[in-house]
């Protein structure tokens, strides 16, 4: 008796089953190849679409701080990069977040071309012209020979490809100091908003050819032990060095510390904050500005006047680079606790250190306002 072809038979329909079930997305889903200039939405663009990004924005619109009608955010991120974006796309998918779109970049551009017109530029230019506004997010260390140094020992560089196509969107935004004949797609759009987080702000910063510090506890402090930077206090460790010591824990990576206001304010002014304000931030980082780069102008400080925490621009009013993180999800879980210390039993929550020390929360919502402002302002 023959068992064999039944038994293929099962396999087979099983098999048939599970792709049935499996999630159905587009491998390469590139959402500004048949989206039209005509839109009634207000089309965000975020590079870097990772699953926990979209959650950061998935929280930002139930808070209210991103509209939770209306609104189209496409994702854009480069096909070489480390991130597993079949995941964002899975996560999307089940979730059932239409209103969440991808964009995937397929061409390459070399090092020594990024900071000129090259083969992005058409990708670049169709992308501004289809949106109303860009999202520049966390991550890791730039590659120093892209801002003319030498690599130190405590940078590093997890995602060269990602770089590459960030540093060279912001270029075609800004311009810089590389090519002063280059013009800016800003040019012709100078209220288009542009929002850069952290990693973010560093890559505006190297794009507009700035320099960066590679690492703000050896070359701002002089300090290259965690006992050491622990006793600097907590308004200028930037991200968390009790984490370090205690890495089995549930200590918080990253910290809560103030920021003030720098050169004329503008900034402050905008958002309607009372010119002496501390507001309570959350910073995650190791590097920051060093040399700024062509056009940026400084509007925030951390409170000991060393490490620059928010960036304007000279000539684009909705271009905003902060050092600091006013999106991610867990600054508005009321039931998540920031504990940064081992000897720390009851601590707060994020959300409750916030509202326990005005105007923080209030200075993250008048943030999201003053964007979401821009966003409609521009809106195509």
């Amino acid at each position: 008796m023959n068992t064999k072809t039944p038994a293929i038979t099962v396999i087979l329909v099983i098999t048939a089953l599970v792709l049935a079930a499996a999630p159905a997305f587009p491998a390469q889903e590139r959402f500004f190849d048949t989206a039209g200039l005509v839109h009634s939405d207000i089309r965000l663009v975020v590079f870097n679409p990772t699953e926990s990004r979209i959650k950061d924005i998935v929280a930002l619109r139930a808070e209210g701080m991103l509209p939770p009608e209306g609104l189209t955010v496409v994702g854009v991120y480069h096909k070489d990069q480390t991130e597993d974006f079949d995941q964002a796309q899975a996560y999307v998918l089940n979730e059932r977040l239409g209103w969440f779109k991808f964009h995937e970049i397929q061409v390459s551009v070399p090092k020594h071309d990024l900071f000129r017109t090259n083969a992005f530029s058409p990708e670049f230019e169709r992308i501004f012209r289809l949106s109303d506004g860009m999202v520049f997010t966390g991550g890791s260390d730039i590659p120093p020979e892209l801002f003319g140094s030498k690599t130190s020992l405590l940078t590093i560089i997890e995602d060269p490809v990602r770089h590459s196509l960030e540093l060279s969107a912001l270029f075609h935004l800004l311009g810089g100091f590389q090519d002063p004949n280059f013009k800016p797609l800003l040019d012709s759009r100078p209220e288009y908003p542009v929002l850069a987080i952290c990693l973010g702000a560093q890559s505006l910063n190297v794009a507009a050819g700035g320099t960066l510090i590679q690492d703000i506890w050896a070359e701002v402090y002089g300090k290259m032990f965690i006992e050491d930077i622990l006793e600097l206090g907590p308004e200028r460790w930037h991200n968390n060095p009790y984490a370090r010591l205690f890495p089995a824990s549930d200590l918080a990576p990253n910290t809560l510390q103030p920021v003030v206001r720098a050169g004329n304010g503008r900034l402050w002014r905008e958002l309607g904050i009372a010119p002496d304000a501390r507001p309570y931030i959350l910073s995650s980082h190791h590097q920051a500005m060093g040399k700024l780069g062509r056009g940026l102008l400084v509007e925030a400080l951390s409170p000991d006047g060393k490490i620059v925490e928010a960036l304007s621009h000279e000539r684009y009013p909705g271009v905003l680079a902060v050092q600091f993180h006013p999106e991610r999800r867990k600054l508005w879980d009321p039931a998540l606790p920031y504990r940064l210390s081992p000897d720390e039993t009851s601590p707060p929550s994020w959300r409750a250190f916030l509202e326990s020390r005005p105007p923080s929360l209030e200075f993250h919502r008048k943030l999201w306002a003053w964007f979401l402002a821009r966003l409609r302002a521009g809106q195509s």
